[in-house]
């Protein structure tokens, strides 16, 4: 008796759960995923996928082509690496190389893929086209543009790409699909204020650029409510603060780092505006106290979009594998994630799963050492993204 979707997706819980667990055990830092590339490489060529490369020193790309002729494809996009935090779940399957971790679900986002690619392998009689997954290393900072650089869109190039991303932010049970943007544009800054230096028994002979520092950090602040809309979702946040030698010495120089986060449509405009203002607050405060300032702008990673016909169709996938409407929800984040260079020139959906459960513990944000996922999840994960492959590699659904 054939199985329904639902039921093979079920059937592969277990083994859902001891790829995600392998995975854990032995995250690796960006460019380094030497032990999870040889996983998933082995994988896919065990499966007798139609083709496997290594691309992007540590990344893979495999390839399932339909039985019924030429078509359409469709990417599904993995992250690889994992984070430099020491993990604290006390989970038996913990990290086993200390101070690395996947503390934001990339394990679980590599076994889901594996087991769609597995999924659709058996029912390749059932589409035309292509169906390419693509196992990305370095998202932390920015790999995307190297896989594309090395001409990962190309041959074939794809009609769609899908990726995924497991939060905490979201109830399980709550599935996030948007169209249009729903992750922000992250610019990353450098500010180093200087002044002369002196002995702060003498303050008045020298320029106190901590304080000047202070006053930025908190002048800043206008940014968000005077000199932007107040509609426009923007955080400047400062996370590394350094500078003095010593307790009775005023600094000389004072050096702080941060990012500023945004959504919007109109990138480039924002981008110009926000970096304006940046500067003038920044300006104005060393000006009144006598200080000198450089700044240094880096635009990391832009705004994640998703295209609005692809989630409508995504959207029914979501509803067959059982997401009812009050648990399709609309969800945006400033976090960031580096899928947005494909976004950029491929139709894409970025969609979240909610895994936050505190019955199992699973409360923790993304990068947080404690950081655990309800692996159940995976498995309405997999059952989603097998359909939503179909779906947008045929013409019509097959399932219903």
């Amino acid at each position: 008796m054939k199985l329904s979707i639902k039921e093979e997706a079920h059937a592969y819980s277990s083994e859902l759960i001891a790829l995600r667990r392998e995975f854990h055990e032995y995250p690796e830092l960006g460019f380094r995923e030497y032990k999870t590339s040889k996983t998933i490489y082995d994988y896919l060529k065990a499966l007798k996928a139609d083709s496997v490369r290594n691309v992007s020193k540590t990344g893979v790309v495999g390839q399932l082509k339909g039985h019924k002729g030429y078509g359409k494809t469709v990417m599904l996009r993995v992250p690889m690496d994992g984070m430099p935090i020491l993990e604290q779940t006390g989970l038996s399957f913990q990290s086993k190389n200390t101070g690395v971790m996947h503390a934001g679900g990339k394990d679980a986002q590599m076994a889901v893929a594996l087991v769609v690619t597995k999924m659709l392998k058996r029912h390749r009689d059932e589409f035309a086209g292509t169906f390419e997954v693509l196992f990305q290393p370095n998202e932390e900072f920015g790999g995307a543009a190297d896989m594309i650089a090395d001409h990962v869109l190309e041959d074939p190039v794809p009609d769609h790409a899908l990726a995924m991303h497991f939060t905490s932010m979201l109830d399980v049970g709550d599935i996030g699909l948007s169209s249009g943007v729903v992750l922000a544009n992250v610019e990353q800054f450098t500010v180093k204020v200087s002044g002369d230096a002196g002995t702060t028994y003498m303050p008045h002979k020298s320029q106190d650029t901590i304080l000047g520092a202070a006053r930025i950090v908190d002048a800043m602040q206008l940014m968000e409510t005077r000199f932007l809309d107040p509609f426009t979702r923007v955080s400047v946040m400062f996370g590394r603060i350094n500078g003095g030698t010593a307790g009775n010495i005023t600094a000389g120089e004072v050096v702080m780092e941060g990012t500023i986060r945004y959504l919007g449509r109109n990138q480039k405009d924002m981008a110009q505006l926000i970096e304006q203002r940046f500067r003038q607050i920044i300006n104005e405060v060393c000006s009144t106290m006598g200080l000198r300032s450089e700044v240094q702008f880096v635009r990391w990673i832009g705004s994640m979009r998703n295209d609005p016909l692809t989630t409508e169709r995504l959207y029914q996938c979501a509803r067959l594998t059982g997401w009812t409407a009050e648990h399709v929800v609309e969800h945006r984040s400033l976090m960031a994630e580096d899928f947005s260079e494909f976004a950029e020139r491929v139709p894409s959906v970025l969609t979240f799963f909610g895994i936050n459960n505190p019955d199992k513990g699973c409360v923790f944000p993304n990068n947080h050492a404690r950081y655990n996922l309800d692996e159940d999840v995976m498995v309405d994960a997999a059952e989603y993204f097998f359909r939503s492959v179909l779906e947008l590699l045929n013409e019509e659904p097959l399932y219903s």
